[in-house]
């Protein structure tokens, strides 16, 4: 067995985690942007990693991330409880409609729209960065750029500190190949109306160099 895997989604990310590096033994690489292409990239890689005979020991699906104001500051350091798939479901007269909440059954959703982080990589983390902000981790395909929608979410999902898009899809990746999973994330900008002049991009990557240093 090898030591963790690192996707992130995009290379500057990847780049960033590799600075802070102290563990020679974890793998860093990007693997795209959104659930997809997220999914598909890291499934592949664990069936590669374990077809030769050096299966990771776990996956992490690190980068940066909005977060929602009041709940998590720009710059801080975010370690997802659980990952959630936030915006797969139907529309109503009456709103929003998780998926799970049509009837489906959990298997069909690779275990739910809800994946928990492996509590031994979680309490790994969280040692290594006491300062870290945890709680659930929303994943959206469609980035949050309303008050409206943004509104909506926080009802929806109190206990959410920050959204992303590919958290969920890795997470389904690791489920389904039986590795431990866990989400790391930095916060870029606050969760509402997009305004780029709002985001500070290289002061979360910066934070993501720091927060590496706990991959161990």
């Amino acid at each position: 067995m090898t030591g963790l895997l690192v996707v992130t989604a995009v290379p500057a990310e990847a780049e960033a985690v590799r600075a802070g590096l102290t563990d020679p033994s974890t793998t860093v690489l990007p693997v795209g942007v959104g659930p997809a292409v997220a999914a598909a990239t890291t499934a592949r890689l664990l069936v590669l990693a374990e077809a030769a005979g050096r299966p990771y020991r776990g996956v992490v699906s690190a980068g940066v991330a909005g977060g929602f104001a009041g709940r998590v500051e720009v710059g801080a350091t975010v370690l997802g409880s659980v990952s959630v798939a936030a915006d797969l479901g139907a529309e109503s007269p009456a709103g929003f409609l998780p998926v799970d909440e049509l009837g489906m059954p959990p298997e069909w959703l690779g275990g739910g729209t809800a994946l928990a982080a492996d509590p031994g990589l979680l309490a790994a983390l969280r040692a290594g960065l006491p300062t870290a902000t945890v709680g659930a981790v929303l994943t959206v395909s469609t980035v949050t750029g309303t008050a409206a929608s943004t509104d909506a979410l926080r009802r929806r999902h109190p206990d959410a500190v920050a959204e992303a898009m590919e958290g969920y899809g890795v997470a389904v990746a690791a489920a389904q190949a039986g590795v431990p999973f866990v989400e790391l994330r930095t916060v870029s900008n606050p969760i509402g109306p997009r305004d780029r002049d709002a985001w500070r991009m290289r002061e979360a990557l910066a934070a993501l160099t720091t927060a590496a240093a706990a991959l161990t």
